[in-house]
């Protein structure tokens, strides 16, 4: 039998349950299999193999939403002689788009590994990533970090996308390990409203959930409405898809993944800036759960999510810190402290802590395997230096992070 691990802190936290003052964790082949004060465990298992006091212990967390390709963006930019802070969501995009252009597989993949290994010193042991090619994918070769990994479809033209789709269904068969595969149909303005059906048959035949950027921008909203706006005056022509700007829709963001039948349980909408009230009640409908990303919107200046509507008709909620191209950093923590004041009296500390967490978990469709404390959870642990008694406030406040453990074993100190 395999040898059973023990951790000892102060306190155990895990959202949605009482905090466990002297609390214990015991491990065995990676996963807990049993919780509760360091006394009971002690007599069971015998010695801890780990001590922390003045500590916590809880659930590693999982950022919901990210591209970890683009970490060394910053440096690409700077490199690029493109380093300078768009005044528009357009022209993020097209920075983007010119940045991305000279950018080798091999630095995108060691750009990869860089944001995984960022990740691990920030707490997160699960992300959602978005990967824009299959053979960027051997960059988690070797990592312990879990989660999902999202393989990104962008495209106008039939005739370029569905082998495009077809190496995406073919590569996530190599997806394995901790992590699980899925599917980003990546938004409304990159994607042509016919191919949305094909899409949604492969998530269907693979049993793949989809996230997808939905509603970031006004610029966004202007091109599903009327085909207006800089996406269509600017980006379409810049990547040659100005014979495929349809007639106007009238119709919002939501609507049109609607239509193409990529709204449900399984599908994570990240951002909703630019959700309307009739947009919320349809995911709400939907099963669909809204990853947050208040640093990136701030960033781009789309706006500030809605959040009184998504909590009025109960959408579930996580977060995430999307990219080092529109944040300064792939800490969850860093995002729940902005979090905190950029929803000031919509969302309080132990509802971000939450979303960080189980939330994340179930966004990603990993409910039950990670994101609390609980026997059978794979054991992804936090251990957070905090003075005094404890409580989410001084969580956030005053916690730093000392270690990180994926699986029962310390991969940061």
């Amino acid at each position: 039998m395999a040898e059973t691990l023990l951790y000892t802190a102060s306190w155990l936290y895990s959202s949605g349950r009482p905090p466990i003052a002297g609390g214990a964790v015991a491990v065995r082949d990676g996963r807990i299999v049993e919780i509760g004060t360091a006394r009971e465990l002690i007599a069971g298992y015998g010695q801890p193999t780990g001590e922390y006091p003045g500590c916590v212990l809880m659930p590693g967390f999982v950022n919901a939403h990210t591209h970890l390709e683009l970490t060394h963006f910053p440096a690409w930019r700077l490199r690029d002689g493109l380093d300078y802070h768009p005044h528009r969501f357009v022209d993020w995009i097209i920075q983007m788009i010119k940045v991305r252009r000279g950018v080798p597989p091999e630095e995108t993949r060691v750009s990869l590994k860089a944001g995984i290994n960022a990740c691990l010193r920030a707490g997160t042991t699960s992300v959602g990533d978005i990967v824009t090619a299959p053979d960027l994918l051997s960059a988690y070769d070797g990592s312990s970090i879990g989660g999902r990994i999202y393989l990104e479809l962008i495209g106008q033209d039939r005739q370029i996308f569905e082998p495009r789709l077809t190496k995406a269904m073919e590569a996530i068969q190599a997806i394995n390990g901790p992590r699980l595969p899925g599917l980003s149909p990546h938004a409304p303005y990159t994607l042509n409203s016919n191919l949305l059906a094909d899409i949604a048959a492969a998530a269907r035949q693979g049993s793949l959930p989809l996230s997808l950027h939905l509603a970031e921008s006004r610029d966004e909203s202007d091109l599903l409405f009327d085909s207006s706006g800089p996406l269509a005056e600017e980006m379409y022509p810049l990547v040659g898809w100005q014979d495929f700007l349809p007639a106007p829709r009238r119709i919002t963001p939501a609507r049109f993944f609607d239509t193409g039948g990529l709204l449900g349980a399984s599908t994570l909408a990240v951002h909703g800036v630019q959700l309307t009230p009739a947009d919320a009640a349809l995911l709400k409908e939907r099963g669909v759960t809204i990853c947050l990303c208040p640093r990136s919107n701030e960033r781009l200046a789309v706006g500030t999510a809605p959040v009184h509507l998504f909590k009025k008709q109960g959408i579930p909620l996580c977060l995430g810190t999307d990219s080092l191209a529109s944040n300064d950093s792939l800490s969850l923590w860093d995002e729940i402290r902005f979090a905190l004041d950029s929803y000031r009296g919509e969302l309080g500390p132990e509802k971000l802590l939450e979303m960080a967490t189980k939330g994340g978990a179930a966004g990603i469709g990993l409910a039950g395997q990670v994101g609390t404390l609980q026997a059978g959870m794979r054991a992804d642990l936090q251990v957070i230096s905090v003075a005094g008694d404890f409580s989410a406030e001084r969580l956030l406040e005053r916690g730093r992070l000392q270690q990180v453990l994926v699986g029962g074993v310390g991969v940061v100190d």
